[in-house]
């Protein structure tokens, strides 16, 4: 079977590479999750969304059935320690109120679950196998509780950051600790105090908790194998996360490489400057889901080439929702059409096969909708299959035009309000009495709601 050419730029590489899997029956990819110790915040959301695009892509081309798509969560975490006992609950509560949290709010983003999301927690187990494998091979010692991997046993090591050594030390951001061999040397397995309630495990080293980058090595050895396809996460993770894994992976498992292309989305502003509570600017998943449908923080996300910086706006957030608004109410002037009709995406497929070119997708998505403009109802289901692989314009419209924000939920009419005023102006206008008619339209209109008549009916959505 002949597949589309797809092209990713990998960043080990530095540049756009065809991808081949190592199996087209079997293409792996893993992605870094959230560390669960408070609610995502929209920077979490944009790799979420991106790779979420990428694992669609991939089902498209090869199949649902030959994808494996690995996501995991980090929760084990010295922020999740210090916010469970802050809150004065255990650590399991707290991640797995966090986890339930993130789930919703993913969801409502229309990001489909990955095929496995493993937890830190259930893996320690892996870890601590692959962490005596690193020592049997001369590549970690282990010295005062602490296990740490031995930075000058690995030659290539810096490769994908291609940072040099005092730039490998400076930015790891590591205790310079006398126990160390080297100051770059990287913790494996940290000691765990019980009288502080940390969590930890029985390991030859001692009661313990593994570091932060052995989980990902460990879990997506266990779910995708020693070598894989498609390794992805935030910029952010390349050094020292990214580095390391790389490190412990190829040492443990005597390989060339890790995964065989590392994608990264670029860094994430709010308001032009870097997100901060102190500016104002913070702002998490499920708070601009009080103000905004999931499917406009999609666009907005998806609007920016992954690997550019973005920033992230409300009035950009207002202006993507607007845009939804043009889309839905072509579809739902058009919606009368055969939904027999079918239509393959494949104008945007070209557009994602060069590196994942969302922004350009998105114009093709204004084209179609010019074509329903101006009269073509059957461009609909192309507008419709073409959204599809974007995870955009598959809500049923009239269910899109009833949202409401849920912050405001208990401020306004409800839909059986809206449509019990809707019956009553109806039949005032039946009955002739027009002045009747048009202050029940002003009520809605007040509240903001927007009657549209038509030969149909009365058809209405929010404003």
């Amino acid at each position: 079977m002949t597949h589309p050419t797809l092209h990713i730029h990998d960043t080990l590489t530095r540049d756009k590479r065809v991808f081949t899997p190592e199996r087209a029956d079997d293409v792996r990819m893993y992605v870094c999750g959230p560390t669960v110790y408070d609610k995502a915040h929209i920077g979490n959301a944009r790799p979420i969304v991106v790779f979420d695009v990428m694992a669609r892509l991939l089902r498209h081309i090869y199949g649902a059935e030959h994808i494996t798509y690995v996501r995991n969560i980090t929760d084990i975490d010295d922020k999740i320690n210090a916010r469970a006992h802050e809150r004065g609950i255990s650590i399991r509560e707290l991640t797995d109120q966090t986890i339930d949290v993130f789930h919703g709010d993913v969801a409502v983003l229309n990001a489909l679950p990955p095929d496995h999301e493993p937890r830190a927690t259930d893996n320690v187990d892996s870890m601590i196998e692959m962490i005596q494998v690193l020592i049997d091979k001369g590549h970690a010692y282990a010295a005062e509780g602490h296990v740490l991997f031995n930075v000058l046993s690995m030659p290539e090591y810096g490769k994908l950051s291609r940072r040099k050594r005092d730039e490998l030390i400076a930015g790891a951001r590591v205790e310079v600790a006398p126990y160390k061999n080297d100051p770059a040397d990287f913790v494996l397995w940290k000691p765990s105090d019980e009288t502080k309630c940390e969590p930890g495990w029985k390991s030859p080293w001692g009661y313990g908790r593994p570091g932060w980058h052995i989980e990902c090595s460990a879990m997506s050895k266990a779910l995708l194998g020693e070598t894989f396809d498609i390794h992805g996460g935030g910029l952010d993770l390349i050094f020292p996360h990214h580095e390391n894994e790389i490190a412990q992976s190829r040492c443990a498992h005597d390989t060339g490489t890790m995964a065989n292309y590392w994608m990264h989305n670029g860094y994430l502003m709010a308001e032009g400057e870097k997100m901060s509570k102190s500016l104002g600017n913070f702002y998490t998943i499920n708070e601009l889901l009080q103000e905004f449908p999931g499917e406009a923080i999609r666009l907005l996300l998806l609007k920016t080439h992954y690997r550019q910086p973005s920033d992230f706006t409300k009035e950009g957030l207002a202006e993507a929702k607007r845009e939804l608004d043009g889309f839905y109410q072509a579809l739902r002037q058009s919606s009368a059409a055969d939904d027999s009709a079918s239509s393959e995406p494949s104008k945007i497929i070209d557009a994602l096969c060069d590196d994942l070119n969302t922004p350009k997708s998105i114009s093709l998505l204004h084209e179609m909708l010019g074509q329903i403009n101006r009269g073509d109802a059957s461009a609909q289901h192309t507008l419709r299959a073409n959204a599809a692989i974007l995870g955009l314009l598959q809500q049923d419209p009239e269910e899109w035009f009833k949202w409401s924000p849920p912050s405001k939920s208990n401020d306004g009419l409800s839909d059986d309000d809206i449509e019990a005023k809707i019956i009553a102006r109806n039949e005032a206008r039946a009955n002739k009495d027009f002045a009747a008619s048009d202050v029940i339209r002003d009520e809605l209109q007040a509240a903001g709601i927007i009657l549209e008549d038509s030969a149909a009916g009365t058809i209405w959505r929010r404003g």
